[in-house]
């Protein structure tokens, strides 16, 4: 999990970085306005991070590694990404 925390934490160095336009559709673009409030956080850093953060897990996936989310109750579910 270290190497995703520096990850993380480079995602503001813009030094060497890639400019794209998307077309987010409707429920991305709701996501990432909700996170904007949530977080305060700007649009390039939510995308970025949200980039890195897929990346991190599609390879540990990819490694056969599961994706479990475990709700304040204890119970534990399988996140599956398609």
């Amino acid at each position: 999990m270290k190497d995703a925390e520096n990850t993380a934490q480079d995602c503001g160095q813009v030094t060497g970085g890639e400019r794209i336009t998307v077309a987010l559709v409707p429920k991305a673009a709701d996501g990432l306005r909700s996170l904007q409030e949530r977080t305060s956080m700007s649009k390039t850093d939510i995308v970025n991070r949200g980039i890195i953060l897929y990346d991190f897990i599609d390879a540990q996936v990819a490694a056969g590694a599961t994706v479990l989310l475990r709700s304040p109750d204890g119970t534990a579910a399988e996140v599956r990404f398609l």
